[in-house]
Parts: C-alpha cells; sequence; structure tokens
C-alpha cells in the first residue's frame, strides 16, 4: 500500500474516531471555549486509544512474567485494542490497508511479547534480538510519519519519542521480574502518561495539515488541554483501581506497590487542591476521599469472605454517596450538572468496577477484561461532561490561547487555576473516589 499516497485522506478518519453521538462546535461558535470541537474530539479518541495500548501492554507483560491464569483474557483485551485502531484506518484506507495496520502494529507488540519470552526462558539473545527489531520498528514508523504529515512530524523527535515508549515498558517489565514492583508500577505510569503528549502531537499535525475537515479548531487550547488531563487521571485511576483490587484479592507480591500507584494517581489531584487553597485543603481533599474507601474495602472483604450481607452494606452506602453528591454537585454548578444524571454516571462506575472485580473472582477473565475496557472507556465520557461543565461555568479561565503561568502542575501533566472552585475537584472525587485506595487484606492473611 502505498501510505505516502493514503495520508491524503487521513481527516476521513474523523468520521470514525468521533463517535456520532457526541455534538460538535463549529469554529464560528468559537466567541466562548470550549471543549467541544471536531479536533478535540480526535485528541481525546486518541487519548482513549493509545493511553489503554501502554496500560494493557504494561499490565498483559506482567501477566505473562507471572503465569497468571488471566494472562490470556488480558493479551486478548490489548489485541482487541489494536482491532479498533486497525478498524480506524481500514475504514478510511479500506480492508486492505486495515489488514496492513494490523500486521505493522501486530508486529510491535510481538516484540514486546518476544522479550517477555526471552526473559522467562533466560536467553539474553532472544531479548537483544527483540530490541534490534522494536529499534527497526520506531525508525520505519517514524519515517512514515514524517512523510505522511508533510514533515509536520519530524522522524528523529518520533524515534526518540518511541524509544521513550519502549523504555518504559520494558523498563517496567524489568523492574517487575527483579522484584523493583514501586518502580514497575512508576513506569507503568509514565508509559500511561507519556501517551497523552503522542496523541496531542499526532492531533496537532492532522489538524493543521487538514484545516477544513476540522472547521479550523484546534486542539491544543486550556480547555482542551483540561479535558486531555482529566481523561488522563480518570482512565488510569479506573486501570489502576482494577488491577490493585485483583492484587489484593490474590494476595500478590506487588500488591502494596500497585496500591501505591493509585495513591500516587490519587495524589495528584490532592497535590492540585493543596497548591490552590494551600495544604489544609489538600489533606481535608484527601480526607474525604480515604473517607469513602471504606465502602469499597467492606465489599472486597464481603467477597473474599463469602458474605452476601457485607457486600450488600457496602453497594447500599455507595448507592447513597453517590446520591448525596449528586445533589451537591447540580446545587455547586448552579444546576449546569444535573443530580440524575450524574447519579446514573457515578451509578455506572460503581457498577463497572464492581462488576469487573466479580467476573475476576469468579474467573470469567474475558468478560472481566471486556468490563475493564469498558470501565476505562467510559471515564472518558465522564471528563468530557466535567470539563465542559468547568469551561461553561468559567469561561475566563479557559480563555487564554495558552495556559497561564501561574496555573501548577498536579505531578503528572494535570493542571488547576486558583480561581476555580473546590467544588470543582470535589466533582472529580465524586466519579473516580468510589473505586477508593484498595488497602482490603490480602487473601493470604485472611
Amino acid at each position: 500500500m502505498d501510505f505516502k499516497k493514503a495520508c491524503l485522506v487521513v481527516p476521513m478518519s474523523a468520521a470514525l474516531l468521533l463517535p456520532t453521538s457526541l455534538d460538535v462546535v463549529n469554529a464560528d461558535d468559537h466567541n466562548m471555549p470550549t471543549v467541544e470541537t471536531e479536533a478535540v474530539e480526535l485528541r481525546a479518541e486518541l487519548d482513549k486509544l493509545l493511553s489503554e495500548h501502554a496500560f494493557l501492554a504494561a499490565e498483559t507483560m506482567r501477566k505473562g512474567a507471572e503465569g497468571a491464569p488471566d494472562f490470556e483474557a488480558s493479551a486478548n483485551a490489548l489485541s482487541a485494542n489494536t482491532d479498533d485502531l486497525s478498524a480506524a484506518i481500514g475504514s478510511v484506507y479500506g480492508e486492505e490497508a486495515g489488514m496492513q495496520f494490523k500486521a505493522m502494529w501486530s508486529e510491535h507488540i510481538g516484540y514486546f511479547v518476544d522479550y517477555v519470552n526471552g526473559t522467562a526462558e533466560e536467553d539474553e539473545e532472544a531479548k537483544e534480538m527483540a530490541k534490534e527489531e522494536l529499534d527497526d520498528y520506531r525508525a520505519d514508523f517514524s519515517a512514515f510519519l514524517e512523510s505522511a504529515t508533510d514533515e509536520r512530524l519530524n522522524a528523529d523527535e518520533l524515534a526518540e519519542g518511541l524509544q521513550m515508549h519502549v523504555n518504559q515498558l520494558i523498563g517496567a517489565f524489568d523492574n517487575y521480574v527483579e522484584g523493583d514492583y514501586e518502580e514497575a508500577y512508576s513506569k507503568e505510569r509514565e508509559a500511561i502518561h507519556h501517551m497523552y503528549g503522542v496523541s496531542k502531537g499526532l492531533t496537532g499535525a492532522i489538524v493543521d495539515q487538514f484545516p477544513d475537515q476540522f472547521n479550523d479548531t484546534t486542539a491544543d487550547t486550556p480547555a482542551a488541554d483540561l479535558r486531555s488531563n482529566l481523561n488522563h487521571l480518570l482512565s488510569e485511576h479506573a486501570g489502576l483501581a482494577t488491577m490493585a483490587m485483583q492484587n489484593g484479592v490474590e494476595g500478590t507480591e506487588d500488591y502494596e506497590a500497585s496500591v501505591e500507584a493509585l495513591s500516587n494517581n490519587t495524589e495528584d489531584l490532592s497535590n492540585a487542591i493543596a497548591s490552590v487553597y494551600g495544604e489544609e485543603a489538600g489533606m481535608e481533599f484527601k480526607e474525604m476521599w480515604e473517607g469513602h474507601i471504606g465502602d469499597f474495602v467492606t465489599y472486597v472483604e464481603g467477597t473474599a469472605e463469602g458474605e452476601e450481607a457485607k457486600q450488600e452494606e457496602a453497594v447500599e452506602a455507595l448507592d447513597a454517596y453517590r446520591a448525596d453528591f449528586s445533589s451537591f454537585l447540580e446545587t455547586a454548578s448552579e444546576g449546569r450538572l444535573d443530580a440524575d444524571v450524574l447519579s446514573e454516571s457515578l451509578g455506572e462506575h460503581v457498577d463497572l468496577l464492581i462488576h469487573t472485580f466479580d467476573q475476576y473472582t469468579a474467573e470469567d477473565y474475558e468478560m472481566a477484561y471486556e468490563t475493564l475496557r469498558e470501565s476505562y472507556g467510559h471515564m472518558f465520557m465522564a471528563s468530557k461532561a466535567l470539563s465542559a461543565e468547568f469551561v461553561d461555568q468559567f469561561p475566563d479561565q479557559f480563555a487564554a490561547s495558552e495556559m497561564p503561568e501561574e496555573m501548577p502542575q498536579t505531578g503528572m501533566g494535570g493542571t488547576a487555576n486558583g480561581n476555580i472552585d473546590l467544588w470543582i475537584f470535589a466533582s472529580i472525587i465524586a466519579l473516580i473516589g468510589a473505586s477508593g485506595l484498595l488497602v482490603f487484606k490480602k487473601k493470604s492473611n485472611q
């Protein structure tokens, strides 16, 4: 296939990357900042697909290293992510092109598999061969992207970014095998976060190359960055929470490290509060979040102990929490957020996490990972709704063409604005707090 020729129809990818149910905004309507333009929708979809790839790749390699019974299901989920990308390419370039893309993308995943197998067999030559194959892949793919975007993307810089991706995933895997679980999860978080920069850069190149296809909108605005930052923190939370739950019920050696990774995800949010409102506010935020942990702890313990009454107690507590918090958010947002809609969304988030956990403990691994992917994707809808309301209520804070310098960093790419009220961050808790920091007992200790 002539990829250089094929790239001329890249903008058609917006038709399949943009969910048909979403309302996007025309450039003529840009008197106010918004998170709902064609360009931002493309960026959000790439956020999801690319970050999910990194998350699932890291977890699948880990599952392979430990010979976990759900390894095959995890690999199938990673393959399904590849199918989504390949289907997008196929709908633009035709079935043959989609198959060629799938083969190329699958090859790069296969090299990671070769590295895992080489590690299991203590075959240093096989591991080095896998690295060499990955090196050839990144060089070829970088050159293709530079050509496809009419040099809007630089091959050398792309190759450097791809090398970072390779180093993060292999580094996380090596650390895991060596028993340095804390560093393994740290690198996994880096790998996930890195993909958001990739999606932003790729989106920018596409919309700059084909502005008419995106109504002359851009994905590089404070509002777009807000949505992407929430995409990152919320979806990462869902993924890490699910894995920490699995590790907790199994009593794995990396359980504490997985809890710490989840805690660090929340720490990013807490740091944002503290940097805006002071240490006391940050502590209150953390206390509020940790106060909700007990409900999920109760559910997991009830599952491990086979006590349905304990499980029901936890579900009832979660239900009461979402109802109360939804009403609060409706009032805080001056009716911009509807309590019934919020409650339904919170209910779906809680249900997805519980169902994933239940399916895993029932050893229905295929369904567990299907639900995990659904849970991961659900958070991108949540981040869209939240960011849209934030921008609508505080448009002046997102009107600049660049992020204001006074916006403090949360530690992993998120930002917070000092003039935005605390309810914004509290609303984030409403969507993610249900999962909580998992500190339940290991199965081996019960």
